[in-house]
């Protein structure tokens, strides 16, 4: 795909990212790195006996999976600045190992900052697994700077 610029940007425009299937690795690494060793899970045995019936991801691995899946939906044609935050975050659903996943980003919003030399892009980003549920959500803003800033719409 070819980089967009922000005056090309429509709002409502969807995006759909590659499919990722979710491995055990992933789960123990998200482990590692939390250091959240919860039976719900690490420990399979006792995650039978919960309602999901298996061990399950830590709600935050989602987060992970929409930021770096996402990162060239849309390829931006002005140079990123960096994140401006994450809001409105949901969880609808778990993932667990095995899972195979897929990212949908809705371009929500766009707007020129006051010094009129970069630009907020909003992005609705879903977490969609293989039943074609969002069992993840939320609004992410990035910040560009301007190629062409006296242009800006």
């Amino acid at each position: 795909m070819n980089p967009i610029a922000f005056n090309d940007l429509e709002i409502g425009a969807t995006y759909k990212s590659h499919g990722r299937t979710i491995t055990e690795t992933d789960l123990s690494l998200s482990c590692m790195l939390t250091g959240d060793w919860h039976p719900i899970h690490a420990d399979e045995e006792f995650a039978k006996t919960t309602p999901m019936g298996k061990r399950i991801l830590h709600g935050p691995f989602g987060i992970l999976l929409a930021a770096g899946m996402s990162t060239h939906m849309p390829e931006f044609a002005d140079p990123v600045i960096g994140a401006t935050g994450l809001r409105e975050w949901t969880y609808r659903g778990p993932l667990t190992v095995g899972d195979t996943v897929h990212i949908e980003t809705i371009i929500e919003s766009k707007r020129v900052t006051s010094d009129g030399k970069r630009a907020i892009i909003e992005r609705r980003m879903k977490v969609i697994n293989q039943a074609g549920k969002a069992v993840q959500e939320g609004i992410v803003g990035t910040m560009v700077r301007l190629a062409n800033p006296g242009a800006a719409a």
